[in-house]
């Protein structure tokens, strides 16, 4: 089977939007959170767990389970494996959550205003993660 055709057969297995998230999963696991890990200087690394900012060593300690998360989320996504339904979308829902709580104890963060406009952004991902249970069955991808 031709490159192309294979990667179209690929595509088509789950909607447009699924396919971005497949994609930001597949650089976290084997582009930025190798480079995190080993290359970021401690003193500069950063990891948000439910809101709240880690830095330096406890940064660089929890970032294994970062890389872990989105190494199974790729690899759910890659074969739509029916386990992903409801972890995709409760993992989306605690980073939803993480960005209104982020946005108001981190000086750094956008404020209320931007916190709620986060929140909810990612709920609409929240709710189409919840959504799409019958992509997870084997079934393959409804019309987009």
């Amino acid at each position: 089977m031709p490159l192309l055709q294979t990667l179209r057969t690929e595509w088509a297995r789950r909607p447009w939007w699924m396919n971005i998230i497949f994609g930001f999963c597949v650089y976290m696991t084997f582009i930025y959170m190798p480079f995190d890990l080993f290359i970021k200087p401690v003193e500069v690394d950063q990891e948000v767990w439910f809101g709240v900012m880690l830095t330096g060593w406890w940064a660089k300690a929890t970032a294994p389970l970062h890389w872990l998360i989105y190494g199974a989320l790729a690899y759910g996504f890659w074969k739509m494996r029916p386990w992903m339904h409801p972890w995709a979308a409760i993992y989306s829902l605690q980073v939803a959550i993480g960005m209104g709580v982020w946005s108001l104890l981190d000086p750094r963060g956008p404020g209320l205003m931007g916190g709620l406009v986060a929140f909810l952004l990612f709920l609409v991902l929240v709710v189409a993660l919840w959504r799409a249970r019958i992509c997870f069955a084997g079934i393959g991808a409804p019309p987009a």
